[in-house]
Order: structure tokens, then sequence, then C-alpha cells
């Protein structure tokens, strides 16, 4: 097993990327400890996996150090952390609200700093440690009034640049993953909101956003799950500072050109 006996700390753990991480990690021998802001499902994937929940707000420095100290209480240490928790309330900068664009760099760039930052003793006492910052294709390339939530993207890379750069000669890496559209709750409410306005279902709005990706389909939250399984265990020893970008092929396609398509042959 692959991460036998390392205890990893993955937040957004309730749901999504955060909960297949969870599942994952554990069938390959990790001890779990997930984090979160709904109480609920974040118990549930606890108990699923054996391991620990503790609620709460990924950007508030209590819940971090909350979280940290029952992995420690627990089971002794971190091995591994994987930031998975975020929010996008949408917004141009010329209309998003101060509260908006303030709690979205909070949850999304400074949760994962500060817990990155919480757990770099853990590792650095262990001589050796991953960071997964889970961030988006939106870090690469703009999306439509989504401001907030491209900076906080953003920064996680540079994040993981970083600390990766910082740590690495004292056996800590870091890197960042990258997902396109992924069938989580947060892109079913973005389909969601794109079928109201086309008058379309939740699947055909995944298969509009997704026309234009070579493989024509979102992924799911297990595909993301094994990239950062990878990222996290020794088969990724020599990857740090990297991205590791899984969008079916979305940011490898030059969108001026794809009306140069006939019959699935270029012009």
């Amino acid at each position: 097993m692959r991460l036998e006996n390392k205890v990893a700390l993955v937040t957004g753990g309730g749901s999504g990327i955060g909960a297949a991480t969870a599942r994952l990690f554990a069938a390959e021998g990790a001890k779990i400890v997930v984090t979160g802001r709904r109480p609920a499902p974040l118990a549930a994937v606890a108990e699923e996996v054996g391991g620990l929940a503790v609620p709460g707000d990924t950007g508030d420095p209590t819940h971090i150090a909350e979280g940290v100290a029952a992995a420690v209480s627990r089971f002794g240490g971190v091995d591994v952390l994987v930031t998975s928790a975020g929010i996008a309330p949408g917004g141009t900068v010329g209309d998003i609200e101060d509260d908006d664009w303030e709690s979205t760099l909070r949850t999304n760039l400074n949760g994962p700093m500060m817990m990155s930052r919480a757990v770099l003793p853990l590792l650095l006492a262990r001589g050796r440690g991953s960071i997964v910052l889970v961030s988006s294709t939106a870090g690469l390339a703009a999306a439509p009034a989504s401001a907030a939530y491209d900076v906080s993207k953003a920064g996680l890379i540079a994040l993981a640049r970083a600390i990766a750069v910082d740590y690495g000669n004292r056996g800590i890496r870091a890197n960042a993953l990258v997902p396109g559209w992924v069938k989580t709750p947060m892109g079913d409410r973005s389909m969601d909101a794109l079928g109201a306005a086309r008058n379309i279902t939740r699947q055909q709005a995944y298969d509009r956003a997704t026309a234009d990706v070579p493989l024509r389909r979102a992924g799911t939250p297990e595909e993301m799950a094994a990239c950062c399984l990878f990222l996290a265990s020794d088969e990724s020893r020599y990857v740090s500072g990297t991205t590791l970008v899984a969008d079916g092929g979305g940011l490898a396609v030059e969108l001026t050109s794809t009306e140069f398509t006939f019959g699935g042959q270029s012009a």
C-alpha cells in the first residue's frame, strides 16, 4: 500500500475531491483526518474510512490549530496535507463585493497557507512530507466573472512553488493539482446555473461546458483523488514545486482555432 502508516490531513474532506481523496488514501493504508464546514457529511466520511472528523472553517486559525492538534493527539503527527476546501462566489473586479473577495481569499488561499504553516513543523520533525494544494485551471486561465476565485487559485500554484523552494532541502515536497471541470457539488451548482440559463439539464450543461475538451467530459472526484495519491506517495518522490493539470486536455486547446476542425480532422 502506497501510504501505509502515513497520516493524511485532508481539508474539504466532507464531499467532492476531498472525500474521494480521504477514501482512496485510507484504502492505501493512511490514517485520515478530515476537516470541513459541514459536520454531518464530514462525520460520515470519517466513519467510512475509520478516521477523525474535525468540523470548522478552513480559513479560521483556531480551527486550523484544532485540526492539526487532533491529528497529533489521535495519530501522532502528519505526513501528508491535501487542501481541497474552496468556495466560488463569482463576480468581476468591477462588481464583486468586498466581503466576497475577502472570504474567497480567506478560504481558498489563506486557509491552505495557514494549514501548510501549521503542519510544517510536524513534517520537518519527520524529515519528509508532501503537501498537495488543490488549485484549478482557473489559476492558469481566467474564467469569466470569477476574479476572486481566479486569483485565489493562481495563488495556490505560487504557494506550492514557494514551499517547495524554501523547504525542499529539508525533505518537504509541495505541488499543486489543477483540475478542470469535475463532477462535484460545486461543479453541479455551476452546471445547474448554466442549465437554468440555457433551459437544459445538468448533464447537458456539463456536455456543453466540456464540448471543446479533448476527452469531451468532466472529470470525477476519484480521478482527482488518484492524482493526489500520486503527489502524496513516494511514486512522485522527485516531483516538487510543479502543477499537475488534470483537465481532460482542456488547457491544451487553442480556442480560436476550434472552428477549423472538420469531421474530427484539422483543416
